[in-house]
C-alpha cells in the first residue's frame, strides 16, 4: 500500500543509544514497572503508546545520506492558525487572565505540508538532518509505523527524568534570539510554571522533598535562547511511572497555570490536535529504574491518515500572559519553528523555511 511506510522497521533512537526487535506495545504505563527497554510516546490529548525492544545497542545518530529523506515544497506549509486567528487567540487568552480565570495559557498551531514520497519518507533519516542541522539535548526517534507513531524530535526541554526514587523536570519558559531579548515577562512566566510543576510533582514526591536547584538559567540553543530551571523530588513510596504520569500530565510548561483552566481554554482556541507535540516523547529502562521523556516540542511527525493525504507535522507556540503582545508572541512562533522547518523542508535542494 503506498503511503503506508510499514516497510520500515520498529526502532527507537535516544542519546546515543538505538532500539530495535520489537516485542511489545502497550497503552498501559504500568509496563514501564515491569522490566526491559521501552520508547514511550504520549499524545498531548493523552493517548500512550509504550513499545519494548529487544536489542538494545550504542550507536551514533547515522550520517546525513543525500536524497535519504525527501522533505515537503517548503512553500506547502500551512497553519492550523493564520497570523490574524493566533493574534486574536493572544487576545482572547488576555482575556481570560483579566477576568481571573487563569494567569498564563499557552497557545499553538500546528504545521502541516504534503510529503512528496509517503512510501520512502523515514523519520530516522529526518532524525540525522536534524542531529545536524539542530543538535538538541533530547533529541530522537520514535519509529511504529504499524501503530501510527512515526517521530523525530529534536526537543530542547526535559518533561521528567527518573532515576530510582528521584524524579527530575526542566520547565522551559522564555525565549528570544539573544538574551537581550528576554523580559521581564519571560522571568516571571517561567517562575509561574515552575510554581505548577512544583505542584504536579508534589502529589506525587514524598512530602517536602521537592526543590528547585536552579531558577530561570539561560540556555543557548541553536538560532534561539531559552529561560530553563530545573525541579527535584524524591518520588512517594509505591508510586511509579503510573502515578508520575497521572500527576504531571501534559506538562506544565506547554499548558499553562491553573493547568485546569488553561486546558480548557486550549479546547475553545486551538482547531487542531495537538498529538505528540506538547506531549512526552522519550525512554525507560524498567530493568535499571532510570528514564527520561522530553516535552513533545521541537518535534515533527508523519501522519499518515490525514484526508489530504500522508504529510509532515510541526508544533508551535508561545506562553500568553497579561504582559503579552500579539504580534510578538506570533514572531515568537515563528522563530521557534524557522530553523527545523528550514531543515524538514527541500526546494530545489537548497533548504529554506516558511513559518505559516
Amino acid at each position: 500500500m503506498r503511503g503506508t511506510g510499514r516497510h520500515l522497521a520498529p526502532l527507537a533512537r535516544f542519546g546515543g543509544l538505538v532500539a530495535t526487535d520489537l516485542r511489545d506495545v502497550t497503552g498501559d504505563p504500568a509496563a514501564l514497572e515491569s522490566s526491559g527497554f521501552w520508547a514511550v510516546v504520549a499524545d498531548f490529548e493523552g493517548a500512550l503508546v509504550c513499545a519494548r525492544f529487544g536489542d538494545v545497542r550504542r550507536a551514533p545518530v547515522p550520517a546525513v545520506r543525500p536524497g535519504a529523506w525527501h522533505g515537503p515544497d517548503p512553500h506547502e506549509w500551512t497553519s492550523s492558525l493564520d497570523r490574524d486567528a493566533y493574534t486574536a487567540g493572544v487576545r482572547r487568552v488576555r482575556a481570560h487572565i483579566a477576568a481571573g480565570e487563569v494567569y498564563q495559557t499557552n497557545l499553538c498551531r500546528i504545521l502541516s505540508a504534503p510529503l512528496p514520497d509517503p512510501e520512502h519518507a523515514d523519520v530516522d533519516a529526518l532524525t540525522a538532518l536534524l542531529a545536524h542541522g539542530n543538535p538538541a539535548p533530547y533529541a530522537g526517534t520514535v519509529r511504529l509505523p504499524a501503530h501510527g507513531v512515526e517521530i523525530a524530535t529534536a526537543s530542547p526541554e526535559l518533561f521528567l527524568r527518573r532515576t530510582g526514587r528521584t524524579v527530575e523536570s526542566g520547565p522551559i519558559k522564555g525565549t528570544g534570539r539573544t538574551v537581550d531579548d528576554l523580559l521581564d515577562k519571560d522571568r516571571a512566566e517561567n517562575v509561574m510554571i515552575v510554581d505548577l510543576v512544583r505542584n504536579d510533582l508534589g502529589r506525587v514526591c514524598a512530602t517536602g522533598s521537592v526543590t528547585v536547584p536552579e531558577l530561570c538559567a539561560v540556555e543557548h540553543h541553536p538560532g534561539l535562547v531559552h529561560l530553563v530551571s530545573t525541579v527535584r523530588g524524591r518520588l512517594a513510596e509505591h508510586a511509579g511511572w503510573p502515578e508520575l504520569l497521572d500527576g504531571t500530565f501534559p506538562p506544565g510548561s506547554v499548558t499553562g497555570a491553573p493547568k485546569s483552566s488553561a486546558l480548557r481554554i486550549i479546547e475553545a482556541l486551538e482547531n487542531a490536535p495537538r498529538g505528540p507535540y506538547c506531549g512526552g516523547v522519550g525512554w525507560v529502562d524498567a530493568d535499571r529504574g532510570t528514564g527520561e521523556l522530553a516535552v513533545g516540542i521541537r518535534t515533527f511527525w508523519i501522519d499518515r491518515t490525514a484526508p489530504g493525504g500522508p504529510c509532515l507535522r510541526f508544533g508551535t507556540g508561545a506562553g500568553i500572559t497579561w504582559g503579552s503582545d500579539p504580534d510578538r508572541e506570533w514572531a515568537e512562533t515563528c522563530l521557534k519553528a524557522r530553523r527545523l522547518l528550514a531543515v524538514a523542508s527541500v526546494d530545489d535542494g537548497r533548504r529554506v523555511a516558511s513559518a505559516g
